[in-house]
């Protein structure tokens, strides 16, 4: 009996250790199905519980100009948005509902009625509310009526660059201007993220998303100087609204490498309410209108003519006593002239000495040395819908065009093609490619791309371009056309134009419309700065001296101030102030050199301020060169030494002071532009 009772003991425990083998093994497969043979699948799935794969939109990289000020930016902002099922399920009456957020937004209470009885579980309410309506519709604790949190681009500066920066829409895709051109670049790659969520499905936690810059569309660098910027749109709005003119815009240029540094229009428009504005007035007039430039093409018909030695810089042309008759066509100056000499041309604006310039140069090489000044074809600017002006084909020339072309008629330019071309007169004969945009960068400010100076061509020889800038310098001498546009201190080379409208319904040119244009740069040494400005159909005055020359000043003066260009003096005082100069050994002049055909014999500049001295050369058919400021040194050839028509006279000129005393400034000195008295109004 006991024996039985043993053997059943050790039956029950192999049968216990049978079963708990049994499960072990189970367990074990089990283990091995989930773990190994399934593992993956089951990982993927405990995964989709908790996380989530969120489609990221980077936030809308800045705008800021060369000195990093912000002009456009991105900030988060609330929007209202329902959920009409959710509103109907929690038993809110949607007409109630609307009530009480109308009161609040001020939106149409039927309206907001009807969407929320819509059969829906999303609908937008109102999008970027400011935050004290937020905070109200926070307050009304509605179930379904929530508040999400967006991106809105706001424009701090207003007014300021607006036709340049253009602007965003609501959903920020860039609509005009900057906005658009690198709409890409700003905006930026949707991204991916994982973000783990709660048992509700809201994220909690996302590793990529914690540093904001990373999630951030390039941000663009502009050449615009946002001080240079205020100072143009303030100027040549007190321009248009003197002259009470239609529109106008400006262009300032660094010639020594095509940055632009404002770039101005008006009327003015608010970005931030693009649409409380007319279309018209967010037109960036300075790269979409193209306008017959009159006047302001003479310096580089003469240009052109120079280089191809088709006319001397002493030449003197018959101006027929102001009319004249070309292929048929009568032409005629403002004011009659006999025997000018190309400065002279330039400074009185002679429509026939430039057009007898022109036909001695010849359509081909005319067209094409308009062509090399970028007439006719895109800056490359790279602002949305530039224009590339109009210049026909010589083959496509009338006889009288070649002379009508040479002063601005039968073309089209725009302002930003005009400041791109007189830059290559400053700098030397460079055509340099306009630059709008300096860099980009990331969120982190590392750069990613960077614009550098670019020279499209050499115009025309260094020379020539010298000698056209100087002679551009008696335009606002007494004389000129352009007296109002000299500024104190500075020696100002520039050229005016006034241009008749064409009159689209009758045919031919209007009699009373008229743009009145100045186009100059300054210092004209050493030039730092271009300023192209154009004013549309100004009433009180129509002549370019007198509506764009202002404009020009003001807005010169204050630039080089901010830039740091020191003025030079001002040439009355030196002159008067010229017997307590203590020259350092001058040298004896020297014996004057028989002169031949060909050549000159320099002139004695000693001692005489920059701007005399400059003008002394000009009338001898010599180039000076200028090292230093105040008034001439020293000189070399030395005076009275026979050279070629168009040598080099290098000065030096220093400063020096002067005992401290009132000092009554007498008339300033007659010029070569004054030779011929006129009134200083400009064809």
């Amino acid at each position: 009996m006991k024996n039985r009772h043993q053997r059943w003991f050790r039956a029950r425990i192999a049968l216990l250790g049978l079963c708990v083998a049994a499960v072990a093994v189970l367990v074990l497969f089990r283990a091995f199905h989930l773990q190994i043979a399934s593992g993956d699948r089951l990982r993927e799935m405990a995964e989709g519980q908790h996380l989530r794969e969120l489609r990221v939109s980077p936030r809308r990289g800045a705008i800021y100009d060369r000195h990093g000020a912000e002009l456009a930016v991105s900030a988060d902002v609330d929007s209202v948005y329902a959920n009409p099922r959710r509103l109907k399920a929690m038993e809110q009456n949607p007409r109630d509902v609307a009530r009480r957020i109308s009161k609040i937004l001020d939106l149409d209470r039927e309206t907001l009625a009807k969407r929320l009885s819509a059969d829906r579980y999303f609908v937008w309410i109102e999008r970027r509310v400011t935050p004290n309506e937020a905070t109200q519709i926070r307050a009304l604790d509605i179930p379904g009526l929530e508040l999400t949190t967006e991106a809105r681009r706001y424009y701090p500066n207003r007014h300021l660059a607006a036709h340049l920066l253009g602007f965003a829409d609501i959903d920020g895709r860039g609509i005009e201007g900057v906005e658009l051109a690198y709409e890409d670049r700003l905006r930026g790659s949707d991204r991916r993220v994982e973000a783990i969520r709660d048992r509700r499905g809201q994220v909690v936690f996302a590793d990529d998303m914690e540093d904001d810059r990373s999630m951030q569309g390039q941000s663009v660098v502009l050449t615009i100087d946002k001080a240079v910027q205020h100072i143009a749109e303030r100027e040549l709005a007190l321009g248009v609204r003197t002259f009470e003119a239609r529109g106008g815009s400006v262009v300032v240029m660094d010639p020594s490498n095509g940055e632009i540094l404002a770039l101005a229009n008006y009327p003015p428009f608010n970005p931030n309410e693009p649409s409380k504005h007319p279309t018209a007035h967010r037109r960036n007039r300075a790269v979409v209108d193209r306008f017959e430039p009159g006047s302001t093409v003479k310096p580089f018909t003469m240009a052109a003519a120079l280089a191809a030695g088709a006319v001397k810089s002493n030449q003197s042309i018959n101006c027929e006593n102001g009319v004249t008759r070309i292929a048929g066509r009568v032409l005629h100056d403002a004011h009659p002239y006999e025997w000018l000499t190309p400065t002279q041309i330039l400074a009185y604006s002679s429509n026939i000495g430039i057009a007898k310039v022109a036909l001695d140069l010849g359509k081909k090489n005319l067209y094409r040395g308009l062509r090399r000044f970028g007439f006719g074809e895109p800056t490359g600017l790279g602002v949305p819908g530039e224009t590339a002006g109009i210049l026909r084909h010589y083959r496509r020339w009338y006889e009288v065009d070649a002379a009508t072309v040479s002063f601005g008629q039968g073309m089209s330019v725009t302002n930003v093609q005009l400041a791109a071309a007189m830059s290559a007169i400053a700098n030397g004969g460079r055509l340099m490619q306009p630059t709008l945009v300096r860099r980009l960068s990331d969120g982190h400010g590392v750069t990613i791309e960077e614009n550098r100076p670019r020279v499209r061509r050499q115009v025309v020889p260094r020379r020539v371009a010298k000698l056209v800038g100087q002679m551009l310098t008696a335009v606002t001498e007494p004389g000129g056309t352009a007296i109002e546009a000299a500024v104190d201190g500075y020696l100002v080379a520039g050229k005016t134009g006034t241009a008749q409208k064409a009159d689209y319904v009758h045919g031919g040119y209007a009699k009373d419309k008229w743009l009145a244009s100045f186009i100059g740069f300054a210092p004209a040494e050493k030039p730092a700065v271009v300023i192209s400005v154009v004013i549309d159909e100004p009433v009180i005055a129509h002549y370019g001296g007198t509506v764009a020359g202002p404009v020009f000043r003001r807005i010169a003066e204050v630039t080089l101030r901010h830039m740091g260009v020191a003025p030079e003096g001002r040439p009355a005082v030196l002159a008067q102030k010229k017997k307590q100069i203590v020259v350092a050994e001058v040298e004896p002049e020297s014996e004057e050199e028989p002169v031949e055909k060909g050549q000159s014999a320099v002139p004695d500049v000693r001692a005489l301020p920059l701007r005399q001295a400059v003008i002394t050369l000009h009338a001898g058919s010599l180039v000076a060169e200028v090292t230093g400021s105040g008034v001439v040194v020293d000189q070399d050839p030395a005076p009275g030494k026979a050279v070629p028509h168009g040598a080099i006279v290098r000065i030096q000129l220093e400063r020096r002071r002067f005992e401290t005393e009132a000092l009554t400034p007498e008339p300033r000195t007659k010029t070569l532009a004054a030779a011929v008295p006129r009134r200083p109004h400009d064809r």
